[in-house]
Protein backbone atom coordinates (compact mmCIF):
# COMPACT_ATOMS: atom_id res chain seq x y z
CA UNK A 1 0.00 0.00 0.00
CA UNK A 2 1.24 3.48 -0.69
CA UNK A 3 1.86 5.94 1.73
CA UNK A 4 -0.38 8.55 3.13
CA UNK A 5 1.21 11.55 1.34
CA UNK A 6 1.80 10.09 -2.17
CA UNK A 7 -1.91 8.77 -1.71
CA UNK A 8 -3.05 12.57 -0.53
CA UNK A 9 -0.67 13.69 -3.84
CA UNK A 10 -2.89 11.27 -6.16
CA UNK A 11 -6.06 12.57 -4.60
CA UNK A 12 -5.09 16.00 -5.38
CA UNK A 13 -4.73 14.91 -9.00
CA UNK A 14 -8.05 13.37 -9.33
CA UNK A 15 -9.94 16.64 -7.82
CA UNK A 16 -8.02 18.55 -10.76
CA UNK A 17 -8.50 16.88 -13.47
CA UNK A 18 -12.21 15.36 -12.85
CA UNK A 19 -13.65 19.18 -11.80
CA UNK A 20 -16.84 16.79 -10.62
CA UNK A 21 -17.13 15.46 -6.93
CA UNK A 22 -14.72 12.63 -6.87
CA UNK A 23 -16.12 9.69 -5.52
CA UNK A 24 -14.20 8.20 -2.60
CA UNK A 25 -15.09 4.72 -3.09
CA UNK A 26 -13.81 4.97 -6.12
CA UNK A 27 -10.93 6.87 -5.55
CA UNK A 28 -10.21 4.25 -2.56
CA UNK A 29 -10.12 1.01 -5.58
CA UNK A 30 -7.57 3.22 -7.53
CA UNK A 31 -4.91 3.73 -5.13
CA UNK A 32 -5.33 0.06 -3.00
CA UNK A 33 -7.22 1.62 0.11
CA UNK A 34 -10.58 1.32 2.22
CA UNK A 35 -13.28 3.88 1.59
CA UNK A 36 -13.19 5.26 5.29
CA UNK A 37 -9.49 5.53 4.64
CA UNK A 38 -9.94 7.11 1.50
CA UNK A 39 -12.43 9.97 3.28
CA UNK A 40 -10.16 10.52 6.14
CA UNK A 41 -7.33 11.56 3.36
CA UNK A 42 -9.60 13.78 1.31
CA UNK A 43 -11.11 15.46 5.04
CA UNK A 44 -7.58 16.07 5.80
CA UNK A 45 -6.44 17.64 2.47
CA UNK A 46 -9.85 19.83 3.33
CA UNK A 47 -8.36 21.03 6.50
CA UNK A 48 -4.94 21.82 5.09
CA UNK A 49 -6.31 23.78 1.98
CA UNK A 50 -8.53 25.82 4.37
CA UNK A 51 -5.82 25.92 7.41
CA UNK A 52 -2.68 27.96 4.96
CA UNK A 53 -5.99 29.92 3.79
CA UNK A 54 -5.84 28.65 0.29
CA UNK A 55 -8.70 30.29 -2.66
CA UNK A 56 -9.05 26.78 -3.65
CA UNK A 57 -10.94 24.24 -0.79
CA UNK A 58 -12.31 20.89 -1.22
CA UNK A 59 -15.73 20.45 -0.36
CA UNK A 60 -17.65 16.80 0.80
CA UNK A 61 -20.94 16.18 -1.02
CA UNK A 62 -22.60 13.12 0.07
CA UNK A 63 -19.52 10.80 0.29
CA UNK A 64 -17.44 12.76 -2.95
CA UNK A 65 -15.24 15.36 -2.54
CA UNK A 66 -14.68 18.21 -5.31
CA UNK A 67 -12.23 21.64 -5.78
CA UNK A 68 -14.23 24.80 -5.32
CA UNK A 69 -13.24 28.13 -4.59
CA UNK A 70 -13.36 30.02 -1.30
CA UNK A 71 -16.08 32.26 -1.18
CA UNK A 72 -14.44 35.51 -0.07
CA UNK A 73 -12.57 35.31 -3.66
CA UNK A 74 -15.91 35.54 -5.46
CA UNK A 75 -15.35 39.48 -6.50
CA UNK A 76 -12.30 38.99 -7.47
CA UNK A 77 -13.23 35.97 -9.82
CA UNK A 78 -15.80 38.30 -11.15
CA UNK A 79 -13.89 40.81 -12.07
CA UNK A 80 -11.86 39.64 -14.30
CA UNK A 81 -14.56 37.27 -15.89
CA UNK A 82 -17.72 37.85 -17.76
CA UNK A 83 -20.15 35.08 -17.06
CA UNK A 84 -23.14 34.97 -18.97
CA UNK A 85 -26.43 36.22 -17.58
CA UNK A 86 -27.13 34.84 -14.22
CA UNK A 87 -30.59 33.28 -14.04
CA UNK A 88 -32.54 31.39 -10.73
CA UNK A 89 -34.85 28.95 -10.27
CA UNK A 90 -38.28 30.13 -10.36
CA UNK A 91 -40.26 30.04 -7.36
CA UNK A 92 -42.42 27.67 -8.44
CA UNK A 93 -39.38 25.04 -9.03
CA UNK A 94 -37.91 26.21 -5.44
CA UNK A 95 -41.49 25.14 -4.28
CA UNK A 96 -41.82 21.93 -6.08
CA UNK A 97 -37.96 20.73 -4.98
CA UNK A 98 -38.78 21.43 -1.55
CA UNK A 99 -41.24 18.89 -1.32
CA UNK A 100 -39.17 16.83 -3.56
CA UNK A 101 -36.07 17.26 -0.74
CA UNK A 102 -38.34 16.86 1.91
CA UNK A 103 -40.82 14.20 0.94
CA UNK A 104 -38.57 12.03 -1.80
CA UNK A 105 -39.40 9.66 -2.72
CA UNK A 106 -42.52 11.30 -4.33
CA UNK A 107 -44.68 11.38 -6.91
CA UNK A 108 -46.31 14.19 -9.27
CA UNK A 109 -49.52 13.25 -7.84
CA UNK A 110 -48.25 14.35 -4.06
CA UNK A 111 -46.33 17.30 -5.63
CA UNK A 112 -49.78 18.67 -6.87
CA UNK A 113 -51.67 18.03 -4.14
CA UNK A 114 -49.37 19.71 -1.75
CA UNK A 115 -48.80 22.73 -4.74
CA UNK A 116 -52.40 23.04 -5.39
CA UNK A 117 -51.18 23.21 -9.01
CA UNK A 118 -49.85 21.28 -11.70
CA UNK A 119 -46.29 21.06 -11.59
CA UNK A 120 -45.74 19.10 -15.30
CA UNK A 121 -43.61 21.56 -16.61
CA UNK A 122 -41.46 22.30 -13.13
CA UNK A 123 -40.51 19.09 -12.67
CA UNK A 124 -39.36 18.19 -16.64
CA UNK A 125 -37.32 21.42 -15.79
CA UNK A 126 -35.94 20.26 -12.52
CA UNK A 127 -35.20 16.76 -13.84
CA UNK A 128 -33.24 18.79 -17.14
CA UNK A 129 -31.42 20.26 -15.05
CA UNK A 130 -30.56 17.35 -13.23
CA UNK A 131 -31.92 18.54 -9.65
CA UNK A 132 -33.91 15.25 -9.40
CA UNK A 133 -34.12 11.77 -10.70
CA UNK A 134 -36.83 9.04 -10.93
CA UNK A 135 -36.07 6.81 -8.14
CA UNK A 136 -38.66 3.95 -9.60
CA UNK A 137 -42.20 3.75 -9.26
CA UNK A 138 -44.92 3.80 -6.88
CA UNK A 139 -46.88 0.70 -6.19
CA UNK A 140 -50.28 3.04 -6.39
CA UNK A 141 -52.71 2.63 -8.94
CA UNK A 142 -51.31 3.92 -12.54
CA UNK A 143 -47.72 3.11 -11.05
CA UNK A 144 -46.48 6.83 -11.08
CA UNK A 145 -43.04 7.79 -11.07
CA UNK A 146 -41.28 8.55 -8.00
CA UNK A 147 -38.99 11.63 -7.76
CA UNK A 148 -35.73 11.87 -5.58
CA UNK A 149 -33.35 14.76 -5.56
CA UNK A 150 -29.84 14.26 -7.09
CA UNK A 151 -25.76 14.62 -5.86
CA UNK A 152 -26.38 18.29 -8.20
CA UNK A 153 -29.26 19.60 -6.02
CA UNK A 154 -26.73 19.00 -2.92
CA UNK A 155 -24.07 20.82 -4.69
CA UNK A 156 -26.22 23.41 -5.62
CA UNK A 157 -27.66 24.30 -2.47
CA UNK A 158 -23.93 23.61 -0.61
CA UNK A 159 -25.35 20.91 1.45
CA UNK A 160 -23.06 18.03 2.61
CA UNK A 161 -26.02 15.66 2.10
CA UNK A 162 -29.54 15.54 2.97
CA UNK A 163 -29.12 15.11 6.57
CA UNK A 164 -28.11 18.98 6.29
CA UNK A 165 -31.78 19.76 5.47
CA UNK A 166 -33.31 21.30 8.61
CA UNK A 167 -35.51 18.42 10.37
CA UNK A 168 -39.16 19.36 10.36
CA UNK A 169 -42.69 17.81 11.13
CA UNK A 170 -44.97 17.35 8.23
CA UNK A 171 -47.00 21.06 9.20
CA UNK A 172 -43.35 22.56 8.84
CA UNK A 173 -43.54 21.66 5.25
CA UNK A 174 -44.68 25.22 3.73
CA UNK A 175 -42.64 26.71 5.79
CA UNK A 176 -40.01 25.00 4.09
CA UNK A 177 -41.21 25.50 0.96
CA UNK A 178 -40.91 29.60 1.81
CA UNK A 179 -37.43 29.58 3.26
CA UNK A 180 -36.64 27.74 -0.36
CA UNK A 181 -38.45 29.93 -2.83
CA UNK A 182 -35.78 32.59 -0.64
CA UNK A 183 -33.22 31.69 -2.03
CA UNK A 184 -32.24 33.12 -5.70
CA UNK A 185 -28.80 33.22 -7.78
CA UNK A 186 -27.27 36.29 -6.10
CA UNK A 187 -27.21 34.32 -2.73
CA UNK A 188 -25.34 31.91 -4.36
CA UNK A 189 -21.11 32.58 -3.55
CA UNK A 190 -18.30 30.96 -5.06
CA UNK A 191 -18.23 27.23 -3.31
CA UNK A 192 -21.28 26.40 -5.60
CA UNK A 193 -19.40 27.03 -8.51
CA UNK A 194 -16.47 24.50 -9.59
CA UNK A 195 -15.23 27.57 -12.33
CA UNK A 196 -15.46 31.10 -12.18
CA UNK A 197 -17.73 31.74 -15.48
CA UNK A 198 -19.57 28.71 -14.35
CA UNK A 199 -23.39 30.43 -15.20
CA UNK A 200 -26.12 29.97 -12.74
CA UNK A 201 -29.00 27.71 -13.32
CA UNK A 202 -31.36 29.21 -16.22
CA UNK A 203 -34.97 30.15 -14.68
CA UNK A 204 -37.23 26.75 -15.11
Amino acid sequence: MQNRDRIKSAFESLLFVFGEPVDARAAAAAVGVEKKEAQEIFRELARAYEERGSGIRIREIDGSFQFVTYEENYDYIRAITTPARERRLSQAALEALAIIAYRQPVTKGEIDSIRGIKSDRVIEGLAAKELIEERGRSSAIGRPILYGTTEKFLAYFDLKDLGELPQLEDEELEEAIKSFGEYTAADEVAPADTLAGQTELELL
